[in-house]
This record gives C-alpha cells, structure tokens and sequence, in this order.
C-alpha cells in the first residue's frame, strides 16, 4: 500500500493543478486571443498536449524504476 500511496499523491497533485489551469482556462484564452486568435488555439492545444505528456512522462519513469 505505501508503495502506492506516493503514485495516489502524485496523481491527485496532477490533477488538481490541472483542473485549477482548466477552471483559468477561458480567462487565459481570452487574453491571449486579444493578441491573436491563432495563438489562443495554440495555448488550448498545449494544455491538452501537457495533460497527456505528463502523465504519459510519470508512467516511463515508473517503468524504469520497476527494471
């Protein structure tokens, strides 16, 4: 279980800064886009992209430790 409680911490840390940047999410797109609209997309594309890397990032290095 303790091996698993660092994994669960981990995760829920994840997904909480996540979800706050997620909440922030329109506010910072809006702000963006009054630079250029293009932009704006790029900023929404990366945070979906960084949600799956990170997690994609925790799973390699999870794997390498088993080795």
């Amino acid at each position: 279980m303790n091996e698993n409680r660092g994994s669960i911490i981990a995760a829920a840390l994840i997904l909480i800064g996540f979800g706050i940047v997620a909440f922030l999410m329109p506010r910072i797109m809006l702000w963006v886009a009054n630079f250029s609209a293009a932009a704006a997309g790029v900023v929404a594309a990366v945070f979906v992209a960084a949600f799956f890397l990170v997690f994609w990032l925790r799973a390699r290095s999870q794997r390498r430790k088993e080795k």
